[in-house]
């Protein structure tokens, strides 16, 4: 059963940093366009970050020089280097795989088909 399984989340405290990984099972996710979404309580899941296949990044203005995302192919594994953390970054962070080999925006939801569970992020002193 395909599957995407996202670790490294937990608490930190603010300015500090933390690497989340989105690791394939079933995936190959060198074939997909990956995407990173996050959800603090009682709000919308909104965009954090996206690469493409071809290694193309995108960032949400709100974490822009201070979030990275790379792909390790030979781990089957996407990451998101995040510093100079902050507490609106709090939030469940999921990684998603595109529906489709071309996306329009990918920013929206609705672009991604298999997603992780999510791992919590907590930036608090």
């Amino acid at each position: 059963q395909a599957q995407l399984v996202e670790s490294g989340g937990g608490l930190v405290q603010p300015g500090g940093s933390l690497r989340l990984s989105c690791a394939g099972s079933g995936l190959t996710l060198d074939r997909y366009h990956i995407g990173w979404f996050r959800q603090a309580p009682g709000k919308e899941r909104e965009a954090v970050s996206c690469v493409s296949v071809d290694g193309t990044t995108y960032y949400a203005d709100s974490v822009t020089g201070r979030f990275t995302v790379s792909r390790d192919n030979g781990k089957n594994t996407v990451f998101l280097q995040m510093n100079d953390l902050r507490p609106e970054d709090t939030a469940v962070y999921y990684c998603a795989t595109a529906r489709f080999a071309m996306i329009y925006d990918w920013s929206r939801h609705y672009e991604y088909d298999t997603w992780g569970q999510g791992t919590q992020v907590t930036v608090s002193s």
